[in-house]
């Protein structure tokens, strides 16, 4: 999955991380993450090409921003391995009561 490939990189995440407080200038992520310019144009190159990102022209600037429907599908997608661990959480509480259960009956309780 190209988004996940995307999101593997950790400069990459940080400046998702960013854009979540909203769209943001080019020249602010590079401060922010203490990178150089074109380190961090090639990082948005990469998550405008997976479709993560939107650029903006404002006279002089590139401004990014988020693009919600790409993060709407990867949760989509996420959701089954969601359900998958919720449903192994469950069998573990359960397993774990009846240990529970069983040490009272046989009147061993650790403390």
């Amino acid at each position: 999955m190209e988004t996940l490939r995307a999101l593997a990189e950790p400069h990459r995440f940080q400046i998702v991380d960013l854009l979540l407080e909203g769209p943001r200038p080019v020249g602010d992520m590079v401060t922010q993450l203490g990178l150089r310019q074109p380190q961090v144009s090639k990082h948005l190159r990469v998550l405008s090409d997976a479709g993560l990102v939107d650029v903006r022209v404002d006279a002089q600037r590139r401004i990014y921003a988020l693009r919600p429907m790409r993060f709407q599908e990867l949760e989509v997608w996420l959701e089954k391995y969601r359900r998958l661990w919720e449903g192994n959480f469950q069998r573990l509480d359960a397993l774990l009561d009846e240990m529970k259960t069983d040490e009272k009956k046989h009147g061993r309780t650790k403390r």
